[in-house]
């Protein structure tokens, strides 16, 4: 167990130490601006405590965030790994409120 962890550890302080440089700072911010799109629906989805998005972008984007995920561990990318890493929060978060509020409710906007 011990071994693994330190495996990860290892991986983590590559992936978000020794690969840090000006241009992982540039793309934190890009996918800052990126994420901000996700950040606003999502505050206005919680505040009418239910998705104001049709149920299938939902879908579509845990499959297609859940890729990009293996993709950027894959390859060992910090900026593209937060980025997807948040995006996936938000996802499950409104398909959380398509469940508790029904389908009808999610697509009627």
């Amino acid at each position: 167990m011990t071994d693994l962890f330190n495996t990860f550890a290892a991986y983590l302080h590559d992936v978000f130490v020794i690969k840090f440089d000006g241009w992982v700072i540039l793309g934190f911010v890009a996918q800052g601006f990126f994420t901000m799109r996700f950040v606003v629906q999502w505050i206005a989805s919680e505040r009418a405590r239910k998705s104001v998005i049709p149920v299938a972008f939902w879908f579509f984007s845990i499959g297609g965030g859940a890729l990009l995920l293996v993709y950027a561990l894959y390859r060992r990318d910090p900026v593209f790994i937060a980025g997807q890493a948040l995006g996936l929060l938000v996802y499950i978060r409104n398909l959380y409120f398509i469940i508790v509020n029904g389908r009808q409710s999610s697509a009627s906007d």
